[in-house]
């Protein structure tokens, strides 16, 4: 059954591509008013960081789960976990992006200058670029099994672009831990 039709697959994740990344660096550029956004407690906002970590460790799983199965050939228990990855990463994304929104972008390594310089910025360069280039893997990935029945897919890039998204994926949501750790952990 096709969910998406196939001459679509490439418009629609260029589309969806610009449109996702677009947010993400008005969010985090500040150009997103925090009065769109309804006001939350306090609490809410400071407990974001870490659901947002234990988000990340559960899509981990979940794309570990995925690979797995794909390799044994259990394709219904791989589309459930690549699915539910999706799901926690756009959980992930809501929460990031409402933060980021309502106190106004990213707030400020807290610590010492050496470590910002020579461990969090690289460590959260290398997380951002990731994060970036997974976007339109992930929705090419997902479109393209939306729009071929299961014997078809084999035919397509799916395989090989979904390989290479949760490589980057997984190194992202844990690069993304790792920021988690530095900003609100250790320092």
């Amino acid at each position: 059954m096709e969910y998406v039709p196939r001459e679509r697959v490439n418009i629609l994740t260029a589309v969806l591509s610009v449109v996702s990344l677009a947010i993400v660096f008005a969010a985090a550029g500040g150009r997103i008013p925090s009065s769109t956004v309804p006001i939350a407690p306090d609490w809410v906002l400071e407990s974001i960081p870490l659901l947002n970590a234990l988000i990340s460790a559960a899509a981990i799983g979940t794309i570990t789960v995925g690979w797995r199965a794909i390799r044994r050939g259990n394709v219904d228990r791989h589309r459930l976990a690549m699915v539910t990855s999706f799901v926690l990463f756009a959980a992930f994304l809501t929460f990031y992006l409402y933060r980021l929104v309502a106190t106004g972008g990213p707030q400020p390594f807290p610590g010492p200058e050496t470590i910002k310089q020579f461990v969090y910025y690289p460590i959260l360069a290398i997380h951002i670029f990731l994060a970036i280039v997974c976007v339109p893997l992930v929705y090419y990935a997902l479109l393209l099994a939306g729009a071929y029945p299961i014997d078809e897919l084999y035919r397509t890039n799916h395989a090989r672009v979904g390989r290479i998204a949760a490589s980057l994926w997984l190194i992202s949501f844990s690069l993304g831990i790792v920021v988690y750790v530095l900003l609100h952990v250790v320092y």
